[in-house]
């Protein structure tokens, strides 16, 4: 596109923080529509009604709206050169879209738990995420508004599989999660070396709603990893950064911090993604699983069925020497299990 991408979202959403992040670091002009604005309704509207949603145009020039960030972000790099989110090595590319998928589809998990499980987090987002919607109108009509998307979703939390009994398992796998990351930020400042690929912006975008709006993940946040609380609030600009080609992380020698990461979503996301493959394959009206030695049930997600798909299509186009290089760093974590054959 000549002139600058529209696309609508709101702070609160997780998806639109990933995605201006990205058109920011990788210099795409873009043209940001609130969800209120009057300019939508010249636009043509998505099938499912997702944040952010980007207006794009099609093979004829047609606009479309489409909402999934990943292969958004797999078009604008083959439509916009430099400053690529995906490493040039395959192995390492893989990698990438493994951990970004990871963040997308399990750390969401805690971010939606966290804000619709505790009492301090649910007035937050009942008092704010409305008024991302328009704010001049009476404040009994906001407050309204505000107890209608509380109880919305809070219903939704059975699509995640936040409930008493999986709630401590999202929990402690976030906190896990968090001083992991912050070992690694020990030694580089991104998860894919000095430069970030599409993995760090899936992590920042999780990481903005929980590590700086929503109260009580954002104090956990702070007092176990200060790093992911200061680096959260960098990555929102990294237009700055001039990335150079050999700041990838090298798979020859990997850092000593990313087989843990790589344990860590073999051991949650993992499972998941295999019993809800299964779920959806046999049609079942419940995925049943064991998450972290803990029973876990939740209602199936046919688009995460496709997302393993997706990964499994990505693992069997790798050549030989990359797929052994990758099966390598694997093996022990969990992580293989999602391409055995029989699983």
């Amino acid at each position: 596109m000549k002139t600058p991408i529209p696309l609508s979202g709101a702070p609160g959403s997780p998806y639109t923080r990933k995605m201006l992040a990205v058109l920011r670091y990788r210099r795409i002009p873009y043209r940001f529509l609130p969800p209120s604005g009057p300019a939508l309704k010249e636009l043509p509207q998505p099938k499912v009604s997702l944040l952010p949603t980007f207006y794009l145009p099609d093979e004829n020039g047609e606009l479309h709206a489409v909402t999934d960030s990943t292969p958004i972000i797999r078009r604008l790099e083959r439509e916009h050169e430099g400053r690529s989110l995906v490493p040039a090595d395959p192995a390492l590319a893989f990698i990438d879209e493994l951990i970004e998928d990871y963040a997308d589809e399990w750390l969401t998990k805690a971010m939606f738990h966290y804000r619709w499980s505790y009492e301090p987090d649910i007035a937050k987002a009942a008092a704010l995420l409305p008024c991302w919607r328009g704010f001049c109108i009476p404040d009994d009509e906001l407050a309204a508004r505000g107890r209608m998307v509380a109880e919305r979703q809070i219903g939704r939390l059975r699509y995640v599989g936040s409930n008493p009994g999986t709630g401590p398992v999202i929990e402690a796998s976030y906190r896990r999660f968090l001083e992991l990351f912050e070992a690694h930020l020990r030694g580089r400042p991104y998860l894919m070396g000095e430069r970030p690929g599409a993995s760090d912006f899936a992590a920042f975008g999780q990481l903005t709603q929980l590590a700086e709006f929503d109260p009580t993940p954002a104090a956990l946040t702070l007092q176990v990893a200060p790093r992911v609380a200061a680096w959260v609030g960098l990555m929102e600009d990294q237009s700055g950064l001039e990335p150079q080609a050999q700041d990838w992380l090298d798979l020859a020698a990997p850092p000593a911090t990313l087989k843990p990461l790589l344990a860590e979503i073999g051991r949650t996301y993992v499972p998941l993604m295999l019993a809800n493959a299964r779920a959806v394959a046999a049609g079942a009206e419940e995925v049943q699983a064991t998450v972290d030695g803990q029973a876990w049930r939740q209602q199936p997600f046919p688009y995460q069925a496709k997302c393993l798909k997706w990964l499994r299509e990505s693992h069997a186009a790798l050549d030989g020497e990359a797929r052994a290089q990758v099966d390598g760093l694997l093996a022990g974590t969990g992580c293989e299990a999602l391409f055995d054959a029989g699983a």
